[in-house]
């Protein structure tokens, strides 16, 4: 007697979930904490476009945003990955940053733009995008657009608001440039950091950190470097995802068409498939 269909698709599952024979593949099928299984499913809500704001993804990005905030099961909405692009390479990089601040121009998040990877990324290709993900709502955001520079005096406002060792540290790390493990020739120890171990690097930028506090000593208002600042992601697309069963997710997509008289964006709002 042949095996029935569902049968046949369980069977096929499991053998699709085994750790193969081929020793290269160190992760095979993850789920969640266990090592190989079927991903859950996305049950919590459902996304039509009666639910969206249809005039401006910023107000639904908002209303979403204080959704998150209220349910206490999202710790960071803010957290978003900020993916920028190099050319004429095109090679893609991507880290995680804190949407800093949101207005009707768009999403604006704070980082060193003097020496990072990011800002030799910008300078030749000024495009961008972030997305956040909440999974305990099930909820993905993606933007895109290209992204502009604040004022130094906009900057300076947020400067302001962090805590001293954060000023100091934007001062002072040359974002992602090798630091260099200091030599220890006098066998006292000078090549150790601060936990006494055998240097690594670290002591370099502890070093840097000295400097300005030193230069800072005393000194509450501390100016905002020149190449630290703002970056704000003038949207030109916007999509928001809801998970749904079966990988059946509701994505819908707005796209900028034109700038209004008034100075008002006007969007285009199109469900996607998944």
């Amino acid at each position: 007697m042949r095996p029935s269909i569902s049968r046949l698709i369980r069977s096929t599952a499991r053998m699709a979930l085994r750790p193969g024979s081929d020793e290269t593949k160190l992760i095979v099928a993850p789920a969640g904490m266990q090592a190989h299984g079927q991903a859950e499913q996305f049950t919590k809500a459902a996304l039509t476009r009666a639910d969206l704001d249809a005039s401006s993804p910023i107000r639904q990005f908002n209303g979403w945003f204080a959704a998150a905030q209220r349910s206490g099961r999202v710790a960071h909405p803010e957290a978003c990955c900020l993916a920028t692009a190099e050319l004429p390479s095109g090679r893609v990089s991507s880290r995680m940053v804190y949407l800093k601040e949101l207005d009707a121009h768009g999403f604006v998040v704070y980082s060193n733009f003097g020496t990072s990877r990011k800002a030799r990324d910008l300078a030749t290709n000024p495009w961008a995008s972030l997305t956040f993900w909440w999974e305990h709502l099930e909820r993905q955001i993606r933007v895109e657009g290209p992204a502009a520079r604040l004022p130094k005096d906009e900057s300076q406002v947020y400067f302001d608001t962090r805590v001293r060792g954060s000023r100091i540290g934007a001062w002072a790390s040359r974002q992602s440039q090798v630091l260099k493990p200091a030599a220890d020739t006098t066998g006292t120890g000078e090549g150790e950091g601060e936990t006494g171990e055998e240097d690594d690097g670290r002591k370099e930028l502890e070093g840097w950190v000295k400097e300005v506090e030193d230069r800072f000593e005393g000194q509450d208002q501390i100016p905002v470097p020149e190449f630290w600042g703002g970056l704000r992601i003038i949207p030109e697309s916007v999509e928001f995802w809801q998970g749904r069963q079966s990988r059946l997710h509701d994505r819908f997509l707005y796209t900028k068409k034109a700038t209004n008289p008034d100075g008002e964006d006007e969007w285009l709002l199109e469900r996607l498939s998944p």
